[in-house]
């Protein structure tokens, strides 16, 4: 009888003991869960908040179709015509408003002037260059090397890149251009903006 009374204790204390373990790893998995869950919603809320600046609806579609629908609407800017220092369509765009115009249309805050874009967003070599990257290029004075010009790229098809820029040469406004000769000699590099942030 004595052995079974001493049996029943330690089996009491040593159940007793793993029970109040259970619970302590319990409550700590769920603080654990708690901080998590916690973590996981305000990064929706800063998603959400993020993402209402564009017209879209989830991750994939601001990485995979936003570029499209940026490149459509700097379509629709075509022939407006040249004006040094502007950001108004109706009055014309220079270069840089051109850029401005286009991603403030979609709540996008990026740079005013072209030269402040050179160590913006993120380079990107030429051969893995995608529309809606910007292709940066020199100003007009061939022994300058500081970016004074720039365009957003339409289409990079089969290594051929086309990109839309307001320009203040013949064309004068708002075309598409080939990255040709003339280009290329001005050319200073291709960089990738985010089109969203979460701070």
């Amino acid at each position: 009888m004595r052995n079974f009374y001493i049996f029943f204790v330690i089996s009491f204390f040593s159940c007793n003991y793993i029970s109040q373990n259970d619970v302590a790893e319990n409550e700590i998995d769920t603080a654990q869960h708690n901080i998590a869950d916690s973590i996981i919603e305000k990064a929706k809320i800063k998603f959400t908040d993020s993402a209402d600046k564009v017209p879209v609806n989830n991750i994939n579609s601001i990485t995979d179709s936003f570029p499209q629908t940026l490149i459509t609407y700097a379509k629709t800017l075509i022939g407006t015509p040249y004006k040094y220092a502007s950001v108004n369509p109706a009055e014309g765009l220079d270069c840089s408003g051109f850029i401005t115009t286009v991603f403030n249309h979609f709540n996008i805050k990026v740079p005013r002037s072209s030269v402040d874009f050179t160590n913006y967003g993120i380079t990107v070599d030429s051969a893995a260059a995608k529309p809606g990257d910007l292709i940066l290029f020199t100003g007009t004075d061939s022994l300058s090397t500081i970016v004074g010009h720039m365009g957003i790229i339409t289409t990079t098809d089969d290594g051929v890149i086309n990109f839309i820029h307001s320009t203040s040469g013949k064309a004068y406004g708002v075309v598409i251009t080939q990255l040709n000769n003339y280009y290329r000699k001005r050319f200073v590099k291709i960089v990738r903006i985010p089109f969203y942030n979460i701070d």
